[in-house]
């Protein structure tokens, strides 16, 4: 950034691209994640979405999100639904998130928090 301007603009279109319909997937990233193979995973979820053209998914990153042990973990926010929570998701789960959750619109019940609980 060389000004107040560009911050601003990037501020704007961050903003723009939050609001509405927007799909939010936070991946754990704090050291725990890490040490689970969280990295894979978010790598993942970023190519599968650039690759489908998914404009209104933001792929991003936390740190703990409390639950070390299901780690790596993975949270999926669609608006107007209830945030679900992935658990022990490899590169492959993720690629798997994105087809049946993001695109298809189906949970997958099998590796969200649920199933191990």
């Amino acid at each position: 950034m060389k000004s107040i301007e560009e911050l601003n603009a990037v501020k704007e279109k961050t903003l723009a691209r939050l609001n509405g319909n927007t799909v939010r997937i936070v991946v754990g990233m704090a050291t725990c994640g890490i040490a689970a193979g969280a990295k894979p995973v978010f790598d993942a979820l970023k190519e599968e979405t650039e690759k489908r053209g998914l404009e209104n998914v933001v792929v991003s990153q936390t740190g703990c999100i409390g639950m070390c042990k299901y780690e790596p973990l993975v949270d999926v926010y669609v608006p107007g639904h209830e945030k679900v929570t992935y658990v022990f998701v490899s590169p492959e789960k993720a690629r798997r998130i994105i087809d049946e959750h993001i695109v298809g619109g189906q949970i997958a019940e099998d590796i969200t928090v649920a199933s191990v609980e």
